[in-house]
């Protein structure tokens, strides 16, 4: 009688303790950066992530029970020296181990599988459409519809601060509201493009061109940085997200032209040099 209360006294203390961290922003979130509604998509994100969290936390709940109650239940007593009785080939045990892990993969993958064909959707007719090409160890960005550009630089030290100067990196401006289609590409090596808060990011490659679909609805400052280790200064390849309104875009853009900053940055600019053709790749 006591083995069980105490059982059932850590049963209900950890059930108690996952209901009370649930009831925070942060554990609704599963401690995700940002917050609700910055993309089209982030929400969805957050749901598989949390929801995915929240089944394997009952399953662990499930399993680390019966393991306390295995362990207590069945543990030597004082004065037993005899080997206990040997079970094997319990059938239904087994067969109840080998298809509850069966469904719970099958789940994760097709609830996986019905997010990444929503977020992956291609617009059939973006409103904004931006090439992000990577290089060592900043961006470019050409904002086609405006036929402007910008060409960043890596993250500067200012010998007083562990990160490094912020004011001079290169700024991606996104019309909220919008549609917009991103272009991705590399110069030299493997790049990975991502904004942490939109909780998404694509690896870029030489001599071919990756997509995202992204329409922004929250304005605001976002953090960006490449995510695949690509040299020296990869922790350096730091850039900005804007999120801001469409006269704010627009005044951007006619900023960008009022520099001279006109056209865009293609391929003559690449350090790879051994891609056949000379053309950036396959867009598709």
């Amino acid at each position: 009688m006591r083995n069980r209360r105490l059982v059932t006294a850590l049963a209900s203390a950890s059930a108690l303790a996952l209901l009370l961290t649930g009831c925070s922003p942060e554990a609704q979130r599963g401690w995700l950066p940002g917050e609700p509604g910055i993309t089209n998509q982030t929400d969805r994100i957050t749901g598989l992530w949390t929801t995915s969290w929240i089944v394997l936390l009952i399953v662990g709940a499930i399993a680390w029970g019966l393991m306390a109650w295995a362990i207590i239940v069945y543990r030597r007593r004082k004065g037993e020296t005899a080997m206990p009785q040997q079970l094997r080939y319990n059938m239904p045990i087994e067969t109840l181990f080998t298809v509850i892990p069966l469904i719970l993969v099958m789940g994760f993958f097709a609830f996986t599988a019905r997010d990444m064909a929503a977020i992956e959707a291609e617009f059939e007719d973006p409103d904004v459409t931006i090439e992000v090409i990577g290089k060592q160890w900043s961006w470019d960005f050409n904002y086609v519809d405006s036929n402007v550009y910008e060409s960043g630089i890596q993250s500067q030290y200012d010998g007083t601060t562990e990160t490094g100067n912020f004011d001079d990196l290169p700024t991606l401006y996104l019309p909220v509201g919008q549609k917009v289609q991103i272009d991705l590409t590399a110069r030299d090596v493997i790049h990975s493009f991502w904004v942490v808060e939109f909780l998404y990011k694509k690896d870029m490659f030489p001599g071919r061109w990756n997509h995202m679909y992204v329409i922004p609805e929250k304005e605001g400052t976002y953090v960006g940085k490449c995510a695949e280790l690509c040299g020296e200064f990869h922790s350096m390849m730091l850039f900005n997200v804007e999120v801001v309104s469409q006269a704010e875009y627009d005044a951007q853009m006619a900023a960008l032209a009022a520099k001279g900053q006109v056209g865009k940055l293609g391929i003559e600019y690449d350090r790879n040099s051994n891609l056949p053709g000379g053309d950036p790749g396959i867009r598709g």
